[in-house]
């Protein structure tokens, strides 16, 4: 403000006195006025470049001030986590204890596990020697049986057709499916001539075998019977079983004591009675080999272990 101010008294001045003024003054003021315009320049760009560093300047503080935050809220996580860190030191030390006391019980307790760990050790041996006793005593079974089954399949192959018998090993009993037409008259328990020749042969195999039972089990179709000597079904499958029964003890001095009549009826079929080929199968008579129920028991019995 006053350095131009100063140039226009200096060009006023100038402008009244040209006329007194020497050519030679005139040329140094002009001078002045060229260095005095010079500095205004310089002037002005001093103070653009401190307008940029200022803006800089201002630009700089806003981050600084946004790292500021930045590292205030790092110093809370690091406070959060620190205290985290004490309290999962102080459950550690809680735990700690509580395992220098279960140690200290176990220590307590260390003769009487050793003691039942004897005894569990000692119970596990006779298991041991049990259920060996059963393994050996299942194959001596299954090897009874089979051969059973091999006897019964030789004396019974000759003059009989295949369908008319079927020996089969079914666990830990032996039986024998005999068709009704080879045994019985149509529709009623009376034996053939065939069916006593064919028992007869089964009946030299069971004395053979003294400690085995005889199940006798009679079977039919589902067509409905009824006649002045059978109500039902069920009449005749239990009246078959009886007639067969009878004639192993009878005629073949089998001992009753080991014997066992039942009849199934039209049940537990082993074919559809849709066709006439089912129902002939379902008419069967089955005689089933097992051992007598006090040696199954005896088996099982654990005082029969070796020692």
């Amino acid at each position: 403000m006053n350095l131009t101010f100063k140039l226009i008294v200096l060009l006023a001045a100038g402008t009244t006195l040209t006329s007194c003024v020497t050519k030679k003054r005139f040329t140094e003021l002009k001078t002045q006025l060229d260095n005095q315009n010079l500095e205004l320049g310089a002037a002005r760009k001093d103070l653009a470049s401190c307008d940029d560093r200022v803006k800089s300047m201002l630009g700089q503080i806003g981050t600084c001030e946004k790292e500021k935050e930045l590292l205030r809220n790092d110093l809370k996580n690091v406070q959060s986590n620190l205290k985290l860190r004490e309290e999962q030191i102080q459950d550690l030390k809680v735990q700690r204890d509580n395992q220098v006391t279960q140690v200290g019980n176990l220590t307590v307790l260390s003769q009487s596990a050793s003691d039942n760990i004897k005894e569990t050790l000692s119970q596990l041996e006779k298991k041991d020697k049990y259920i060996h006793l059963l393994q050996a005593a299942k194959t001596k079974a299954d090897s009874i049986n089979l051969a059973l089954a091999v006897n019964l399949k030789g004396v019974l192959k000759d003059g009989i057709e295949d369908d008319d018998v079927d020996v089969k090993v079914d666990k830990t009993v032996v039986f024998i499916n005999l068709s009704d037409k080879m045994l019985f008259q149509s529709g009623s328990a009376d034996l053939t001539p065939k069916a006593s020749a064919v028992l007869g042969n089964i009946a030299k195999i069971i004395e053979s075998r003294p400690e085995l039972e005889v199940m006798v089990e009679g079977y039919t179709d589902n067509v409905p019977i009824k006649n002045d000597c059978m109500s039902d079904n069920w009449d005749l499958s239990v009246k078959r079983s009886t007639s067969v029964v009878r004639l192993l003890q009878s005629n073949f001095k089998v001992n009753p004591n080991r014997l066992i009549a039942a009849g199934r009826g039209e049940y537990n079929t082993l074919a559809s009675n849709d066709t006439e080929a089912g129902r002939a199968t379902n008419r069967r008579t089955r005689i089933i080999i097992l051992p007598k129920i006090d040696q199954f028991y005896d088996l099982l019995n654990p005082n029969n272990a070796p020692k």
